[in-house]
């Protein structure tokens, strides 16, 4: 029976500095004896034939996991313990940043729930505390959405400061256009639920109610309500930005989005349904449309990028 031993561990092929590149062989004894090397892995080196397509050729995925020695960037090197201990950092680093973020958003909080009551506050509805303490943990909920939004600057710098040393060249170019167009991205998903997705919603209820019941609502309900609403606004705004990482890496074309544009109809309308956290098919059109215009935009900019990519080679 054939027995496999490896005289190295495989570190991922996508680690920061010195694990970038790296070798592993491994020896398959056969009952006679022999043994041969069943694989050499090294960036920029001869990789297995399992890793080409038919035409020879190293497809996208591959060529991201395994990038060209040209690509590599030669700073320094790191041992791993190097690399946890500056993990720890960082992520104590961002742990910090949130929990002052927090504390601060919680000494404002009361504030910050008069603002997040302005969408209805004109529709004549009235906030309960239906049990003991349950306003004072509506504010703890609310400090602690409003001080994570105010401390992801500093969460994603820890993050960026420690991938970047690991990316290559062009990695590193497209690193800041997608940070900054989805945090734009983000913060505009957010204003849009709370400027337009938010009251369209609240005001078909209160509408709805009018002249049956009085609107008398739970403060705790109606936070939840808004907050999840506009956290899921925010995330689904990121579509865009996937798109553009896909067709940068060559995973998916432009032709192939716009291609699948009934699809996109079909899953932007289910996302909506799944996200908002009402049930009336207004609030999930108001999300649904958003949505497939954001596809429809990413598809085009991922155009651009190609067309951009052909002239450069041409010329």
């Amino acid at each position: 029976m054939a027995s496999t031993s490896a005289p190295c561990a495989a570190a991922p092929a996508r680690h920061r500095h010195s694990f970038r590149r790296w070798h592993c062989r491994a020896e398959q004894s056969s009952g006679s004896g022999e043994s041969s090397v069943l694989e050499t892995v090294d960036a920029g080196e001869a990789r297995p034939a399992a890793e080409y397509d038919t035409d020879g050729q190293r497809t996208a995925v591959q060529k991201f996991l395994y990038p060209d020695r040209e690509e590599l960037p030669d700073d320094f090197s790191m041992p791993i313990w190097d690399h946890l201990d500056e993990l720890r950092e960082r992520v104590l680093v961002g742990a910090l940043a949130a929990g002052v973020a927090v504390l601060t958003c919680f000494a404002v909080s009361k504030d910050l729930v008069v603002f997040l009551e302005a969408p209805v506050a004109s529709q004549g509805v009235r906030f309960l505390q239906l049990s003991p303490g349950e306003f004072f943990f509506t504010t703890l909920k609310v400090a602690g959405y409003a001080g994570l939004l105010l401390a992801t600057p500093t969460v994603l710098y820890e993050v960026v400061a420690y991938v970047l040393p690991g990316l290559t060249h062009s990695e590193r170019r497209l690193l800041a256009p997608i940070i900054f167009g989805s945090s734009i991205l983000f913060y505009l998903g957010l204003l849009f639920s709370y400027e337009v997705l938010t009251p369209a919603a609240l005001n078909f209820f209160v509408s709805y109610a009018d002249g049956a019941v009085e609107s008398l609502w739970s403060i705790d309900q109606y936070f939840e309500f808004v907050l999840v609403l506009m956290l899921s606004t925010g995330l689904s705004f990121q579509v865009p930005v996937i798109q553009v990482l896909l067709g940068q890496t060559g995973i998916v074309s432009s032709a192939a989005m716009f291609s699948q544009w009934r699809w996109v109809v079909v899953g932007a309308t289910i996302a909506a349904a799944v996200l908002t956290p009402s049930t009336d098919p207004f609030t999930q059109t108001l999300l649904a449309v958003p949505l497939i215009a954001l596809y429809m935009g990413g598809a085009a900019f991922v155009r651009l990028i190609e067309q951009r990519k052909l002239a450069d080679a041409a010329s």
